[in-house]
């Protein structure tokens, strides 16, 4: 395995600027919980796009045009593979009838318990494929049958009340009925109690533990470099929020997506498995990784659903299923 650009230091000066982001974004842009419209998801989503490009640059000036191919192309696996957390975030938004001006706030905290799982996947992974080499085989053949899940299970419905972390929350700790505001704990009677908001949070965070076990593997099958893997996947997490108000109201026009998504992981799956007889290079995975989502799109723009998507309505700035649109309470705890 080649040795890691990342020193001590950077991996500390990096860690330091991106929680300064995230302390300017909770604390000043959006310190009052709001409704998030599209003009700004757009500006945001930009502005993200904008810094990891950047920051591309910056390692392709530095460490040269290898290691910035490698940034460029596990940022952009691990961007469209967030458009699935956007799906399974809709799901659970609709579910427990989030308020839409406290939706920023669940994927705020949401994504700050992603980055700390994030980065002790991508040690234990680095630590493993440094160790044993067969882990490649192992983190290949992962990839492969996600892929087959993702490509077959389109359109299985997703059930945050089955999830088993929500399940131990409630069971131990006591949930007042309606949300509080943007609050996660209240007092009731002088006893502490957790806000729906908090079992919402719960439920994005050990979803996000799932896509992880995806996502790691598929990035450190276009580098070796724990640095470049930390990087790339925390510039795509931190983009993750703008994309999903961005893209919440539309994703069903996309419906080839996903099967883009497990075509993509199936290729990298392929490039751990027949890594030993013959190298791919970082230039012509990149190329394909690009093909593959860029066709997705394309075909399902020019080629509609032929029958029409389940309806959704807005409830308080949410999308929901028609169930949920009929006569229900945005406060109410499934």
């Amino acid at each position: 395995m080649p040795a890691s650009v990342g020193t001590p230091l950077l991996w500390g000066a990096f860690t330091l600027f991106v929680l300064g982001l995230l302390a300017l974004d909770l604390g000043v842009f959006h310190r009052k919980a709001h409704t998030i419209g599209t003009r700004e998801a757009l500006g945001w989503s930009l502005f993200w796009i904008a810094l990891a490009l950047l920051f591309n640059a910056w390692v392709a000036w530095t460490f040269g045009t290898q290691r910035g191919l490698e940034f460029l192309t596990g940022y952009l696996i691990e961007k469209a593979l967030s458009v699935d957390n956007i799906f399974v975030f809709l799901v659970i938004f609709s579910y427990f009838s989030v308020p839409a001006a406290y939706q920023h706030r669940v994927l705020f905290w949401g994504i700050l318990g992603a980055i700390v799982f994030r980065v002790a996947f991508i040690l234990a992974g680095a630590a493993l494929l440094q160790a044993f080499h067969w882990v490649v085989y192992l983190f290949g053949g992962l990839l492969l049958l996600t892929a087959v899940r993702i490509v077959r299970a389109r359109d299985e419905e997703v059930h945050p009340e089955r999830n088993p972390l929500l399940r131990l929350v409630r069971r131990y700790l006591p949930v007042v009925p309606t949300y509080q505001g943007a609050r996660f704990f209240v007092r009731v009677g002088g006893r502490l109690m957790a806000t729906p908001l908090l079992l919402v949070v719960v439920v994005v965070e050990a979803t996000d533990i799932v896509f992880a076990i995806d996502s790691i593997p598929a990035i450190f099958a276009v580098t070796a470099d724990p640095f470049i893997v930390y990087t790339s996947n925390v510039f795509a997490i931190l983009g993750l929020r703008a994309l999903f108000f961005l893209l919440a109201g539309v994703l069903n026009r996309f419906h080839y997506l996903k099967a883009g998504l497990g075509l993509v992981l199936a290729f990298v799956g392929m490039k751990m498995l027949l890594s030993d007889l013959y190298a791919i290079p970082i230039g012509v995975s990149l190329a394909v990784v690009g093909a593959l989502i860029g066709g997705a799109v394309a075909a399902s723009l020019l080629r509609p659903p032929g029958r029409p998507p389940v309806p959704v309505h807005l409830h308080d700035g949410v999308p929901v299923s028609a169930p949920f649109a009929e006569g229900e309470s945005g406060t109410r705890v499934p």
